[in-house]
């Protein structure tokens, strides 16, 4: 039996055209495709695809609906939304993949062999969770979901005391003392993690403002864990401002 693939969209020329993106592969696929909530849900809970493709809006339902009903979380996901800001920020933070329709092949062949390589297996229930909260802007403190060699770490945003480049890779230290490298670069860091909270002070370094403990007059920032940053001289205007110092 070929890898089970489930596309779910309600309209049919988006089906159509994953079908089409699905074609070249279709030799050594089982493919089934879902155009309601409740389709989705009796198909996904009889034959437990390998691969699931899913719509965020899906009729009068979203695909986190769906995901909510489901009593399972064991497989390679990707989500499909035509709007560009509509979540994007969430599927970021919870390390989900996704696709900005129109499809495009070369994003599609990626997220493929991702899926099929399980590189975005991991965790998946957890990743959910996290997806969830920021869809739902559930109150309280947020958690990212952050992939490294060992597989997912998920810590609260405020648990981030400072992330440190390394070329193509981050060093992300915690609170607790803990260090995480991860395979992505600060810019990506720096673009998601909260501006009101995280400034980056230097070509190497985004800070948690909340765990600087002084800043001195040779523009050193020092941080309660006692590190010991500085702060570059185009920075550190910001830095002062985010103090609301004079």
């Amino acid at each position: 039996m070929g890898i089970s693939v489930a596309i779910i969209d309600d309209e049919q020329h988006c089906l159509d055209r994953m079908l089409h993106l699905l074609a070249p592969h279709a030799h050594r696929f089982d493919i089934r495709t879902y155009q309601t909530m409740e389709q989705a849900l009796e198909g996904l809970m009889a034959h437990r695809p390998d691969i699931v493709f899913l719509d965020v809006q899906l009729g009068g339902h979203s695909g986190f609906d769906l995901l909510v009903q489901l009593g399972f979380a064991d497989f390679g996901l990707i989500f499909t939304t035509a709007h560009e800001k509509y979540a994007i920020e969430a599927f970021r933070f919870s390390a989900m993949a996704y696709l900005l329709k129109p499809v495009e092949r070369d994003e599609f062949e990626g997220a493929l062999q991702r899926a099929l390589e399980r590189t975005d297996h991991g965790q998946l229930k957890e990743r959910i969770e996290v997806l969830l909260a920021h869809i739902t802007k559930e109150r309280g403190p947020r958690r990212i979901s952050i992939p490294h060699r060992e597989g997912y770490i998920f810590p609260m945003v405020g648990d981030i005391v400072r992330c440190q480049a390394d070329v193509n890779y981050t060093h992300i230290h915690c609170v607790d003392g803990r260090k995480y490298t991860v395979s992505k670069t600060l810019k990506h860091y720096e673009q998601l993690l909260p501006p009101q909270q995280f400034l980056r002070i230097h070509n190497s370094h985004l800070i948690n403002l909340d765990y600087v403990a002084s800043y001195d007059r040779n523009g050193y920032a020092l941080l309660v864990d006692g590190t010991r940053l500085e702060v570059s001289t185009r920075k550190k205007e910001a830095f002062i401002k985010a103090f609301g110092r004079p």
